[in-house]
């Protein structure tokens, strides 16, 4: 089954999307994810049908010092 989760991050920019992007595409378990820069909260949003992909997700952002925080 198919699950969405959103996080509020501090991805801003195109050069963070960049930075991330290596990041997110080789991360077990994420099948599509999108960062909305124009949001407010800079929200990233991850389709994964995988459970233990939202700590994955939050260390692995961290190592590249980026915050994402579930909403």
């Amino acid at each position: 089954m198919m699950e969405t989760l959103k996080f509020k991050t501090n991805i801003k920019c195109g050069g963070c999307i960049a930075t991330v992007t290596p990041v997110l595409n080789n991360l077990e378990g994420i099948n599509k994810w999108d960062v909305d820069v124009n949001n407010p909260d800079k929200v990233l949003t991850v389709e994964t049908k995988d459970a233990g992909t939202e700590t994955k997700l939050v260390n692995a952002l961290k190592q590249k010092g980026y915050n994402a925080e579930k909403i």
